[in-house]
């Protein structure tokens, strides 16, 4: 015989619902089921990729971390309707990881010189006169990361290609759109 625990039991509306880390909503005359801990998702990585912390490791062991967290998430709730918060989610990780980066490169002379190399080798055409102005900046580390020098010389693809040892950083929306089979 199964006993009831009254402290878990509940009658509420599907919408307002928690389940396994599911809530449920109605979309155009369908139920769906929709992930209820984004956040909790966020705030382990945000953790994981603090600044003092994710600089001291080699990019390569947190890049790779970074993936297993999310892949592992993402297999999880693919069921659920997650499209939207996988692009938002996977432009705030990018940010992220290119501040990592930038911080790792620490003085703004290595930071001048690795940006000119990589705007050189992908031809990516901005001026010295720009990338000098990221690399002297005296805005923080993240607002620095945001740029739109660091944004396209440090671009999505080669985050996801071209990191040393294999360790190329996971694409989220591609990889749930393929779990989900669309």
């Amino acid at each position: 015989m199964i006993k009831v625990n009254a402290t878990k039991t509940k009658v509420v509306r599907p919408t307002r619902s928690k389940y396994l880390g599911f809530t449920f909503l109605k979309n155009g005359g369908e139920w769906k089921v929709k992930p209820t801990t984004e956040k909790k998702l966020k705030k382990k990585l945000a953790e994981y990729l603090k600044r003092g912390k994710a600089t001291a490791r080699p990019l390569t062991v947190t890049i790779k971390r970074v993936n297993e967290i999310v892949r592992g998430w993402i297999n999880y709730f693919r069921i659920g309707l997650m499209k939207q918060f996988m692009e938002e989610f996977g432009e705030w990780l990018r940010h992220k990881i290119r501040m990592i980066v930038m911080k790792q490169w620490k003085k703004p002379k290595a930071i001048y010189r690795n940006l000119s190399y990589l705007n050189r080798k992908n031809r990516n055409g901005f001026k010295q006169e720009d990338i000098h102005k990221v690399a002297n900046s005296r805005l923080g580390w993240y607002r620095r990361s945001g740029t739109n020098v660091v944004n396209f010389i440090i671009s999505k693809e080669l985050l996801e290609n071209r990191i040393k040892d294999g360790a190329g950083l996971l694409n989220l929306l591609s990889y749930y759109l393929v779990e989900v089979g669309i």
